[in-house]
């Protein structure tokens, strides 16, 4: 049955039990809080929903389980009215939905659209005239059109003459404490030019720099654009320091030199592979885009996945090197993994690199033991890795540690002063001894 339409796309009946909020935010995890918060701040009426009985729990108490808002946060969020829920009624009253769910990789490595769907589905079963809709979750070009557009047209209402429906790249950079939602340009493109002009004036509210791109789907581009540069850079940097130490040359340092040119260079630093949602897995949403739609494989991102997933593999190889140099096998040492997070100063585990490597140092009968400053607990595998908890004891015991993420809180020069031996994966210690990647 066709729902009758209205000739507005500002015209909106909000039915209880919620009543009218300016946004409901569907996913409340690292991109959907801090979205609800800076919306929330700006005086908006937010409602969150989420599908987890704890998080809504939580955030109703006042707590946060997101590094990068605290708990003082979320409560002045409360007392500006803002609500977490799991009753998806609350899409109803709402003027515009964002949906900021998960879009991670299937098991055949290609795109899990299960929770857009599923998120979809849910607005499109209390869709009414005049709503907005946004898509932020990462995924490729065309998901709003081809996806969302049809699930929501389900409803008998039609996008672009009576609701508007927009995507707009998420951007949040966990830790990041320079640039956040506010001062960070959101890109916005509408199913049509009427669709585009409400998500701009609508994250205007509380974003300083709106980007209205060509369409949907260029703005789906240029999320991907974004992290696929990032990924391959970091592949280039990560063989070349392979190459480098074949030829006896210092990357660091010819990093550090290139970096000073002011125009035409951008600094990438080797790791010991990458992490977070975004580098491992954007770009595969790509290649299987180009994959599926044009019948040929993106080489580019192929090279860059198979350069940064060799990588932990390559640093276990060293540090197996390492000790044979100073006269130990790697089975039966005792290693110490520095830092296990993706990213420097976060709690964030995701993707995190240090997986693979402690996995590949078990594989080889090393006894693997943590620190990390903001993780108290860490499992690979479904196996628990034994915590440090005296640090400076830890380095003099364990026969080698191993810096894989150089959190503001080590000392460094006194990690290489103290560890029996030392491989810095990060390039941050410059001393005779240290075993640097």
């Amino acid at each position: 049955m066709q729902v009758e339409r209205t000739p507005s796309l500002g015209d909106m009946e909000a039915p209880p039990p919620y009543g009218k909020v300016e946004l409901a935010v569907i996913g409340l995890g690292y991109v959907g809080l801090p979205l609800a918060r800076e919306a929330a701040s700006a005086g908006l009426r937010v409602v969150g929903l989420d599908r987890d009985p704890r998080v809504v729990a939580g955030l109703n108490s006042g707590r946060s389980h997101v590094g990068d808002v605290s708990d003082d946060e979320v409560r002045r969020m409360r007392a500006a009215g803002f609500t977490a829920t799991s009753d998806d009624a609350c899409l109803a009253g709402a003027q515009t939905v964002v949906i900021c769910v998960p879009t991670p990789l299937g098991e055949d490595g290609g795109p899990d659209l299960g929770a857009v769907v599923s998120a979809t589905r849910a607005v499109a079963g209390r869709l009414r005239p005049g709503q907005l809709v946004v898509l932020e979750s990462t995924t490729y070009p065309g998901t709003t059109e081809e996806v969302v557009r049809p699930l929501l047209e389900e409803s008998g209402l039609r996008a672009g003459e009576d609701f508007a429906l927009a995507f707009s790249p998420e951007r949040i950079d966990p830790g990041n404490t320079q640039h956040g939602l506010r001062d960070t340009p959101k890109v916005v493109g509408g199913c049509t030019t009427a669709c585009a002009v409400r998500a701009v004036a609508f994250y205007a509210k509380f974003v300083n720099m709106v980007v209205q791109a060509k369409g949907t789907r260029e703005a789906e581009m240029a999320k991907l654009l974004e992290n696929t540069y990032r990924h391959v850079n970091i592949a280039l940097v990560n063989e070349l320091a392979i190459i480098s130490r074949e030829l006896q040359v210092d990357v660091w340092d010819a990093i550090r030199c290139a970096g000073t040119k002011p125009f035409g260079f951008q600094a990438f630093r080797p790791s010991p592979g990458v992490g977070g949602h975004c580098i491992p897995i954007d770009p595969n949403y790509l290649s299987y885009k180009v994959r599926s739609s044009l019948g040929y494989d993106f080489r580019f991102v192929g090279l860059a996945q198979e350069i940064n997933r060799r990588m932990p593999e390559y640093v276990v190889r060293r540090a197996q090197d390492l000790l044979n140099s100073a006269g130990r096998p790697l089975h039966g040492s005792r290693v110490l993994l520095l830092g296990v997070t993706y990213k420097p100063d976060v709690a964030d585990l995701r993707e995190t690199p240090a997986e693979p490597v402690a996995r590949l140092l078990r594989e080889r009968q090393a006894a693997v033991a943590f620190h990390d400053p903001h993780v108290p607990l860490w499992t690979v595998d479904g196996v628990e890795v034994p915590r440090a908890g005296d640090l400076t004891a830890a380095l003099r015991e364990y026969d080698l540690t191993i810096l894989l993420q150089d959190h503001s809180a080590y000392d460094l020069p006194a990690l290489a002063d103290t560890a029996r031996l030392l491989f810095d994966t990060r390039g941050r210690i410059s001393k005779p001894g240290v075993e640097v990647l």
